[in-house]
């Protein structure tokens, strides 16, 4: 698939993808080494090694593991790289770091890995610069938070257009594959004329041409439950949160329900917990490496048993740490009497040192 302009998605409507092409189930995979030999043709950015996934509705054949915006740990390989140590000040404009997200994408491309998650502003800056001329090998999801549902001032359906608008033109892009809007934390908080402002918004976003593909990010279960039987047609994906230690409930008062009945992607976040899983700090040598490695591998193949998934989303802050998810892909799937007893140490560990502002990732223990 070749980088296309907005005009040249509306006038032709390259939304059709490999899996529509060839006609594949709801919950499709096409497996590393491709036993089965299927057509991979049009899968974009297509590495034998690698296992790709149907995005639901979208059609898209989308990377086992992909790439999540944030970079929380960044200030530990490229020292001063945050300004007051908070990663929000990311010095996005300096070489050093400019040069890391640009070896993270490029080491992304090699293992065929084709969607970067951003979600913040600077985070769409950083990797709409980081894919400048290489937007054909990798779908890029948006969402500029800070100038989204999840602020009283962003939530009408003018200033929305206005957000998308400006980020746009900002970051030099034409369009996005997917915007997924940021709602708040507990979307239920929302009033319906909000959430009827977040639906409209995504509507013309599609319509226009300035996205492919909709949805939000949310991590209100019940909520986004009932969002996706409301609005199927503009929920196309959803991101949420889903950790090494989340289960899906597999009758109907679960979210997996609505989801396989409505055919929505998913993408998971925070598959580490927000680095609670790892015992080190993922600064060069730190000691605990070898056995961070070997927990973040594990807990992607336990994400991955999830038929649900997309993808889990991780943020990676250098090309070794995309190797070893990405050997977590080619590893054996269902995790073994020892290896499960390690990852459920390491989550209870993890549970136990969850920073205050993250616990509610306790509430996704089940979808």
């Amino acid at each position: 698939m070749a980088e296309i302009s907005r005009r040249e998605f509306v006038q032709t409507g390259v939304a059709a993808s490999a899996a529509a092409a060839l006609g594949l189930q709801p919950t499709f995979t096409i497996k590393a080494q491709n036993p089965e030999k299927h057509d991979t043709s049009r899968i974009l950015n297509y590495n034998p090694e690698m296992e790709y996934r149907r995005c639901g509705k979208t059609n898209l054949m989308i990377s086992a593991v992909c790439l999540g915006g944030h970079w929380k740990r960044l200030n530990t390989v490229v020292p001063g790289s945050f300004a007051g140590g908070n990663w929000l000040g990311a010095k996005i404009d300096e070489e050093a770091f400019q040069k890391n997200r640009y070896d993270v994408v490029t080491r992304c491309i090699e293992r065929g890995i084709n969607y970067i998650d951003a979600c913040t502003g600077q985070e769409v800056m950083a990797y709409a610069r980081a894919l400048k001329g290489r937007r054909d090998k990798m779908y890029l999801g948006y969402s500029w938070y800070q100038r989204e549902s999840r602020f009283a001032e962003w939530r009408s359906v003018e200033k929305l257009k206005e957000s998308l608008d400006l980020g746009l033109k900002e970051a030099g892009l034409e369009y996005v594959d997917l915007w997924r809007i940021t709602c708040h934390e507990q979307s239920s908080r929302h009033s319906e004329a909000e959430i009827e402002a977040v639906i409209a918004a995504l509507d013309w976003a599609k319509k226009t041409g300035r996205a492919r593909f909709t949805g939000i990010s949310s991590h209100d279960r019940p909520h986004i439950k009932m969002l996706i039987e409301k609005y199927p047609d503009q929920l196309e994906v959803i991101c949420t949160p889903y950790t090494a230690k989340t289960k899906v409930v597999e009758d109907e008062t679960g979210l997996w329900a609505s989801m396989q009945k409505h055919d929505v992607g998913w993408f998971g976040i925070k598959p580490f917990s927000s680095g609670s899983l790892f015992k080190g700090d993922s600064s060069p040598g730190n000691p605990y490496a070898e056995e961070d490695n070997r927990l973040a591998r594990l807990a992607i193949r336990y994400i991955l048993c999830n038929r649900a998934i997309t993808a889990p989303i991780p943020g990676m802050i250098t090309p070794e740490q995309v190797d070893n998810v990405a050997l977590a892909v080619k590893e054996r799937r269902e995790l073994d009497l020892e290896e499960k007893a390690l990852l459920d140490r390491a989550m209870e560990r993890a549970w136990a040192n969850l920073p205050y502002n993250y616990q509610w990732l306790k509430d996704w223990e089940y979808v």
